[in-house]
């Protein structure tokens, strides 16, 4: 069972040579990370960014970050996904980083009966009853910190780095 909060920390720099490296360390000192190249590489720094502003608005200690706080590796996240699927936990916070993700790709900005209906789709897709329902406020409180977030990374220089602290609730065991 979780017990107190612990920190994880994120560390997103920009280098020299155009390659962009997330570099995450642990509560207990262990770190992983990857070096990101090409153009998805940018892709991918906002969309870490995403999942920092979703999980710590609504509160999710068991999502994209909780999970490496307890020992994920990212290369557990994708194809051929070595530990399996992702738990249920997980899911609603996927669910509405893609959607900012789409909102991103598309230009076009959903309310949040919007999400709460794709979420409940998606769900209901899956058979399992819909674990999303964000207010209005919690959106825009989401969309201000993600902008936030997006004007220091987007402001950093070549060789500089940006860190966030991300509160996650201790583990006994590493999973």
């Amino acid at each position: 069972m979780p017990s107190a909060l612990a920190t994880l920390v994120i560390r997103l720099t920009r280098r020299t040579d155009g390659s962009i490296v997330l570099d995450l360390r642990r509560p207990d000192g262990t770190i992983t990370w990857q070096r990101r190249t090409g153009p998805t590489a940018e892709f991918f720094a906002v969309h870490d960014l995403t999942h920092y502003a979703v999980e710590t608005v609504l509160g999710y200690h068991s999502a994209f970050y909780g999970l490496v706080a307890a020992g994920w590796e990212l290369d557990d996240f994708g194809t051929p996904w070595p530990r399996g699927p992702l738990p249920a936990d997980a899911l609603p916070a996927e669910l509405i980083v893609g959607m900012f993700d789409t909102e991103r790709a598309s230009g076009v900005r959903l309310a949040a009966d919007a999400f709460n209906d794709s979420a409940a789709s998606w769900f209901s897709n899956e058979g399992a009853p819909s674990r999303v329902r964000i207010s209005d406020g919690q959106l825009a409180e989401m969309r201000e910190t993600l902008a936030s977030l997006v004007g220091r990374w987007t402001s950093l220089l070549p060789g500089e780095t940006m860190e966030l602290r991300f509160p996650t609730l201790a583990h006994h065991e590493r999973i």
